[in-house]
Formats: structure tokens, sequence, C-alpha cells
């Protein structure tokens, strides 16, 4: 990473009108004349880049009449750290993707595995379905067990004797009060 550099505002040049110059420069880089107002107030008009870039840039500016310095920033550790940080992350992205792929190939070797086992299977199991030693071993004639009905009658009679409660309760609402 590269040292760092800002154009920063030194002043008008003797025969430059500043509000002029302002309104020109701001139509020429398409910003509000507030923000170019704010450069010659201190604030930066310009993100932080190369020299070189940073040189284009004071020409720039020379050429609709502003003075110009070029400061270099200096790079705090934080930066450092917060670069650093951003670059495990970068490299566990990278390797949770690469990861993925692998599991990918993977899946699909078992799918394509599975694919001929099924194959395999079905054609073991045709075979087998024409040889009657599976039915042998079933016990067809075998009837189901009745099922109980006398939780079907105590839920039916129980449904009855509600709803003539709820009928009486309708016809007389003053007899029965809940």
């Amino acid at each position: 990473m590269g040292d760092q550099y800002r154009v920063t505002f030194a002043g008008f040049d003797a025969d430059t009108d500043g509000q002029n110059a302002i309104e020109r420069l701001a139509m020429k880089l398409g910003v509000s004349t507030q923000k170019v107002e704010a450069f010659t107030q201190g604030k930066p008009l310009f993100g932080s880049s190369e020299k070189n870039k940073c040189l284009k840039q004071a020409k720039l500016l020379a050429i609709y009449g502003f003075q110009s310095k070029i400061q270099e920033i200096q790079t705090s550790s934080s930066n450092v750290a917060n670069h650093a940080a951003n670059e495990r992350v970068f490299e566990a992205l990278d390797y949770i993707t690469s990861s993925l792929i692998r599991i990918e190939e993977k899946l699909e070797d078992l799918e394509q595995r599975i694919d001929g086992q099924q194959k395999a299977d079905d054609d073991k199991e045709e075979e087998q379905w024409q040889s009657d030693d599976l039915f042998d071993e079933l016990d067809l004639d075998s009837e189901p067990k009745p099922k109980s009905k006398k939780l079907l009658y105590t839920l039916l009679s129980i449904l009855f004797v509600l709803l003539i409660v709820l009928g009486f309760s309708l016809a007389f609402p003053e007899m029965v009060q809940f």
C-alpha cells in the first residue's frame, strides 16, 4: 500500500473572482457549490489517493484559479489493523468458497454412485419380484382385527348431550346461565 496524499485549499490566484471560480469548478466536477465552498474552508473535496493523482487534481484546481497544496496523510495503526482484518476476512471467504466447491464435487460424485447403485438395485428387485419367495413369507390369509367402537360411541353420546344442552340454552336463555 503506497503513501496517501490529499489536495488542500491554499487560496485563490490574485486575478481570480472567488465566487465565480467556485461556481465554475462545481459545474466542472458536477458537485454542489456548497461542497466547493466547504473545500475553501478546509474540508476535503477529493478523497485521498496516490501522489500522481493528487498532482492532476492540483493542476485542475489551478486551471480554475485555486491555489492548493498536496499533503501526505499519515496512515494510522487502525487503518493498518482494519486492512489486516479485511485480509483475514477475504482469506476466510476464499477458504469457505473453496470448501463449498469441494463439497459440491463430492455430492456430485455421491449422486453418480447412488444413481448407479439404484439402477443395480432396481435390476435386482425386478428379478426378485419374479420369484415367489417374498410371498411365501407374508401371511396373506389373516383378517384384520376388529376395532373397538366403544370410544366412538362415547364421543357421539357426549356430543349429543352437548347439542341438547346448547339447544335448550338457545331456546330458554333466561333459565340457563353459565
